[in-house]
């Protein structure tokens, strides 16, 4: 099983979550107003005056044979509209109970 991490605009949030939906994925857990600033030149989303833009966070575990097709499907997201942003991420998971 793998673990994906994927960090977004806010203003994916209904995509992403389409996107899970569509792929049949039912577990995540959400964490909103998510602050942060991409590592590929990407512009701070701090909620300030200044960076009032804020991200949000999704972690789902899968099967290993879902996990190109997310990363496929992010990445098309992410092509729509790079300035917005979404990012994914996947680890192994070892154990779980």
């Amino acid at each position: 099983m793998k673990s994906i991490l994927i960090i977004y605009n806010q203003a994916h949030t209904e995509k992403v979550e389409f996107m899970l939906d569509h792929l049949g994925i039912k577990g995540f857990t959400k964490w909103n107003d998510v602050a942060g600033r991409g590592s590929r030149g990407g512009e701070p989303h701090m909620g300030t005056h200044t960076w009032p833009e804020m991200n949000s966070a999704m972690l789902t575990i899968v099967e290993d044979d879902k996990v190109d097709i997310v990363l496929e499907t992010v990445q098309k997201l992410d092509a729509i509209n790079e300035e917005v942003g979404v990012r994914a991420f996947v680890w192994d998971i070892v154990q779980s109970v």
